[in-house]
């Protein structure tokens, strides 16, 4: 079943504790050209802001980075923050990135500001910015497309590239608008697994076919760790387990290198919490991992997935994609 399902990740350009940034931006363009070499379909980049040990605020930026640095491989934002920027800003710096990469562009549009609300009015948005989101979404597809006689706003560049518009969420608000808009959707169970059922559903059941797309086109974000054997997936784990906590606590979100117990690195109320933030996870020896992936896509009817990878070491991380790519052939 897996086999022709494609495999995406998504890169938050997480910081090791006692790295630099720059470090950090040179392991995620290697990351990129390792998956692409081995087959996988996108590399995405997370927009944050204001979070120590997270790199990837200027997303737009490092989308040109790795796209730069890579062939083939299609390359975008999971997702860029919409109540964050002006979309005619997103469309130009889409439109440009398409232009010097053609069909090889991905634009995925978040509702959430992605930070904390000091942060928010310090990027010139306003408190009313997430409600205004699908009018921005929709002037956004606009800018994108061809022009049209006595259009007043154009995107330059921008205005005829048609970069793919993916809407992205946690929630039951961006399913509804995708199904309703025909654009494909992208559910963040990467970090909020708890609605992902009823999302997924109600996007399916309620898509209405456009000019994008003509049938509905779900693709899961997922935390995984994968290994050559369960000890080991669990003990890289740890790396993760620590980076939520520091979340959870409002600690810096540097990435730590695995410890053999978390045992009293948390309580027991935070070990749920993290328990539950990373509930989606995939965790395990290849075989375990593959049967996981099998059943969400029987049981869903999941048509991509795309995978947080959060390992301490760079080249554990590649080796872990090769476990990965290795799982469409694997009986």
């Amino acid at each position: 079943m897996l086999k022709n399902i494609p495999f995406s990740l998504l890169e938050l350009a997480s910081v090791r504790e006692g790295g630099t940034i720059g470090e950090t931006l040179q392991n995620s363009l290697c990351y990129a050209q390792a998956a692409e070499e081995l087959g996988f379909n996108r590399f995405w980049l997370a927009e944050h802001h204001n979070m120590e040990g997270i790199a990837s605020s200027a997303t737009a930026v490092l989308i040109g980075h790795i796209a730069g640095g890579t062939k083939t491989i299609r390359v975008g934002s999971g997702g860029i923050m919409l109540p964050n920027h002006p979309p005619l800003v997103i469309a130009e710096q889409f439109g440009t990135l398409a232009s010097l990469y053609p069909n090889r562009i991905d634009l995925g549009l978040g509702r959430a500001p992605g930070t904390d609300p000091i942060t928010s009015r310090a990027l010139r948005r306003d408190n009313l910015a997430a409600d205004q989101f699908p009018t921005e979404v929709n002037l956004l597809q606009q800018l994108l497309a061809p022009l049209q006689p006595g259009q007043n706003l154009r995107a330059i560049p921008g205005a005829g590239t048609q970069v793919p518009i993916w809407l992205l969420g946690s929630s039951l608000f961006s399913a509804q608008l995708a199904a309703r808009r025909g654009l494909p959707y992208a559910f963040a169970g990467h970090f909020a697994p708890r609605l992902m059922r009823d999302a997924v559903r109600i996007y399916q059941t309620q898509f209405e076919p456009s000019e994008n797309l003509s049938a509905p086109y779900v693709m899961l974000g997922m935390p995984i760790i994968i290994a050559d054997t369960e000890d080991e997936a669990k003990f890289l784990s740890t790396t993760s387990q620590q980076r939520i906590l520091a979340l959870l606590r409002g600690h810096p979100l540097w990435l730590k290198p695995p410890v053999n117990t978390m045992d009293g690195l948390w309580d027991t109320s935070e070990e749920f919490n993290v328990k539950d933030f990373l509930g989606l996870a995939a965790v395990g020896d290849p075989q375990q991992v593959k049967s996981k992936l099998e059943r969400l896509a029987s049981e869903l009817g999941i048509n991509e997935f795309m995978f947080t990878n959060d390992v301490y070491d760079p080249q554990h991380r590649i080796t872990s994609l090769k476990l990965l790519a290795d799982l469409k052939s694997r009986n």
